[in-house]
């Protein structure tokens, strides 16, 4: 079942009016980019407000059981292994709660962006491709797209049109820079959009890859 998320909030200086939603990875918590938000380059006046949801603390096959935060247990990082359809289900629905609150808060879907790294990629591409109504774009960072094979039944047609924001850097040992470039020529043969950005990075975000972001974030918010 999916659980109630707690998050990291950042909240603009004057009454938001757009929402980024921003996931962190396998390990990780919500803590993670909120140091990363000044370095993105928006101008001081925005209204965006930043959530920082808390992955649920479940064992991971591939870390020897080892108990973390994480979005869904990974055997392996390889798109042709069996995934854990139902742990990602069940951050799906956890993700759409809070997407849904901040919609009943006033914020137009339209100005709502989900974002995340590596794991929590994954989960904001999964997620923005299945919302009923339409977002402003996802943003996924060195991450890939899970349960490639059962997208074409369930993308959400509001959602057709979605910008998209993939980064990959190609020296990335743990998702690999192929694994990220094969889930973006899939979305593209499905007919979707993808601003692809590739940086001489590891499985990492880079200064200049977040000032790409804030000026794409920008873009989709004007």
């Amino acid at each position: 079942m999916p659980v109630a998320l707690e998050a990291e909030i950042l909240e603009p200086r004057e009454p938001a009016d757009a929402c980024v939603i921003w996931l962190h990875g396998l390990g990780a918590d919500g803590h993670d980019f909120v140091d990363a938000i000044p370095s993105l380059g928006l101008p001081s006046q925005h209204r965006i407000r930043f959530i920082f949801p808390h992955a649920p603390t479940m064992p991971i096959t591939m870390n020897a059981g080892m108990v973390m935060p994480a979005w869904y247990d990974i055997g392996a990082i390889d798109l042709r292994a069996a995934q854990d359809e139902v742990g990602i289900k069940n951050s799906e629905q956890a993700i759409l709660n809070l997407v849904n609150e901040q919609v009943k808060k006033g914020i137009k879907s339209e100005r709502i962006i989900l974002a995340g790294f590596s794991q929590g990629g994954a989960m904001a591409l999964h997620t923005a491709l299945r919302y009923p109504q339409p977002l402003a774009g996802a943003i996924i960072l060195s991450a890939y797209l899970p349960l490639q094979d059962q997208l074409a039944q369930q993308k959400s047609s509001a959602n057709s049109q979605i910008p998209l924001f993939m980064a990959h850097g190609f020296m990335d040992t743990v998702v690999s820079y192929w694994i990220g470039q094969q889930s973006c020529t899939h979305l593209q043969a499905a007919g979707f959009s993808v601003d692809w950005h590739s940086y001489p990075m590891a499985h990492t975000v880079s200064l200049s890859e977040l000032h790409d972001i804030g000026a794409w974030i920008k873009n989709a918010l004007n």
